[in-house]
Parts: C-alpha cells; sequence; structure tokens
C-alpha cells in the first residue's frame, strides 16, 4: 500500500458543542452547534471516507479488507482482524459534556460486544478558568460516591483540574471524568462508543426531555480509587518524537517542528496516524504532497516506512500508533 490517507471529518451536532471546530480549525458545517468531529473512525454507522488520491471515496472498511496488514501492521491486524482499533476526535465543549465514565474490555464485551473505552485528552484551547473533571479527590467508597450523586454535589469528591493548551490527561476505563465548558481539546481512545453516564448537570434537551442516565451500569465499571495527580507530564523536543502516553491500546508522540525531517517506522509494526494541533504540515512520500493545516489527521499505512515533513513555521503534531 503506497498512499498517505485523509478521511472526511464525521461532525456530530451535540446539545453542549460550539463553534471552535468551525471557526478555529474550519471544519466546514451550517449548523452552530457542533460538539465532534470524528476524524479517523471505524464505529458501526461511522466509517470513514477518503478524500484525497487514487482511494478517494473508499471508506476504512473497505480499505482493511483489501490491504489488510499492508495498512494495519501484521501483529494488529491479527489481533483485531477488519476492525480499525482506534477513534480519533476533536471535541469543542461550549458547556460541559456530561460526568461519565466508559467500561473496560470484559465489561464491555459482556454487556455491548465492544471494546471498553480507554482514551486521552491533548487540549488544543482553553477558555480563561476552563477546566476538566478527572477522577476523584480521594478514594470514595461505593455508598459514598452514591450518596452525592443522589444529592447532587457529585463535584464535591471529584477531582477538577483547570487548563491550558498542551495540557495532557490520561482516562483509563473506569475512571470518572468530564470535559468542562470552554475546552477545545484532541481525543485519542479505543474504537468504542460505549459511555456511561452518570450526571448531565440536570439540562433538558431542546425537546424536554433528558439524556438517559446509567447509574445501575456504572456502579461495577467506576474505579473509585484516586491519585494524587492526573496531568500527564511529558517534554518537548523540538523536530523529534516525544512520547507522552504509551498503554497497550496506543501509544503517543508529540512532534514540535520547524522545518524539514525525515521519518522513519522501520521500528513499527503499525499505522501511524498524525494529527496536526498547531501551524500546518506538508507530508512527502515518493511523489505524493499532502499537506496539513490544523485541525487536521492523516494516517501513513504500516507499509510506508520512510517519508518526509516539512514546516515552515513552528507548527505541532501528534503521531499516534500501536505499540
Amino acid at each position: 500500500m503506497n498512499q498517505l490517507l485523509r478521511f472526511k471529518p464525521i461532525l456530530k451536532d451535540k446539545i453542549w458543542g460550539g463553534e471552535k471546530l468551525i471557526k478555529k480549525l474550519n471544519k466546514q458545517s451550517i449548523r452552530e452547534d457542533i460538539g465532534e468531529s470524528w476524524e479517523l473512525s471505524d464505529v458501526k454507522g461511522d466509517t470513514s471516507v477518503v478524500v484525497n488520491g487514487d482511494l478517494r471515496g473508499k471508506d476504512l472498511k473497505e480499505l482493511i479488507f483489501e490491504y489488510k496488514s499492508d495498512l494495519l501492521g501484521e501483529k494488529i491486524y491479527n489481533h483485531f482482524g477488519e476492525k480499525f482499533p482506534l477513534l480519533i476526535k476533536f471535541i469543542d465543549a461550549k458547556e460541559a459534556l456530561s460526568i461519565q465514565l466508559h467500561p473496560h474490555d470484559d465489561l464491555a464485551k459482556k454487556r455491548h460486544n465492544s471494546l471498553g473505552k480507554t482514551e486521552m485528552w491533548y487540549v488544543m484551547q482553553a477558555d480563561k478558568d476552563a477546566s476538566l473533571i478527572v477522577g476523584f479527590q480521594k478514594e470514595v467508597t461505593p455508598e459514598k460516591y452514591l450518596y452525592h450523586l443522589e444529592n447532587k454535589t457529585l463535584t464535591d469528591i471529584l477531582n477538577i483540574d483547570k487548563v491550558k493548551k498542551g495540557d495532557v490527561y490520561f482516562i483509563p476505563t473506569g475512571r470518572v471524568h468530564a470535559i468542562g465548558s470552554g475546552v477545545l481539546l484532541a481525543e485519542i481512545q479505543q474504537t468504542s462508543d460505549i459511555t456511561y453516564r452518570i450526571y448531565d448537570w440536570d439540562r433538558p434537551n431542546s425537546d424536554g426531555t433528558y439524556r438517559e442516565l446509567h447509574t445501575e451500569e456504572a456502579l461495577e465499571a467506576i474505579d473509585y480509587s484516586a491519585k494524587e495527580s492526573y496531568k500527564t507530564n511529558y517534554t518537548k523536543q523540538q523536530n523529534s518524537s516525544s512520547e507522552i502516553v504509551s498503554c497497550p491500546y496506543f501509544t503517543t508522540n508529540v512532534l514540535p517542528l520547524m522545518g524539514k525531517i525525515a521519518l522513519n517506522h522501520s521500528d513499527k509494526d503499525s499505522f501511524v496516524i498524525y494529527i496536526c494541533v498547531d501551524g500546518d504540515v506538508e507530508f512527502k512520500y515518493q511523489n505524493q504532497v499532502e499537506k496539513l493545516k490544523k485541525g487536521e489527521t492523516i494516517l501513513v499505512p504500516a507499509s510506508i516506512k520512510e517519508l518526509e515533513i516539512f514546516s515552515e513555521k513552528h507548527s505541532e503534531l501528534l503521531e499516534v500508533y500501536i505499540k
């Protein structure tokens, strides 16, 4: 397989969505309440479609069926078969998202015949005093959690961090979390759309109904422990990939770029995803040139091991693959 792949974003309107995906990331929509842009998806009913090159019009499922390990990598294809294992999103929270969590693989398989949903967030922009909810302040019992949930004081026991551009949070399954109002971020996650919503701020839909809560389902899935800090610390090195997060489901590096560098993925048995979170970058492979602007994503098949990238100004990429 010898083509760099770009896909049409799948836009999702949400009651909490805003205008940043349109105004800051140049997504095309006539609506102004776009909460999510799914950049790369193999979720049932929302399969990404190629928009460039000879493979234009083919969807991700067709590509995996045709190219198999040349696209995914041999180990990944043997494990996942014809299912792309990651879902890449941009999220704009004009209002706070519901407080939620995701089940682990075993529970998700048993209940929903699905993968679990381990994920991470990279904050691209945050309004003044914008925050994220991640985990508990202190370890709690299920009984204490239910007491606060029923009395609408759940935020009294949750960890709330003010955030800024570049902040990273890793969200393993079971960890309670919510994106606060005024946050624009990139999300990298397992391919799953299973969410247990535990509190939605008592806000109605436009028709006066309320979104479903999953109180009973969540009890067995919640991680009631606590950490001293939930924010991921990392360092950056100009024109070099530096690891931010590594887990069995994905590895994410940050790559600040200025000028031209050569990339070599001979050490990886995996596709590589690049997400442009700042500036703009030019990718070159053989005679193919693809320009990536802030808020755009490109997929490098596992069979492509060497390519060049170039930026005239300071830019920043997230580099995602599976070890």
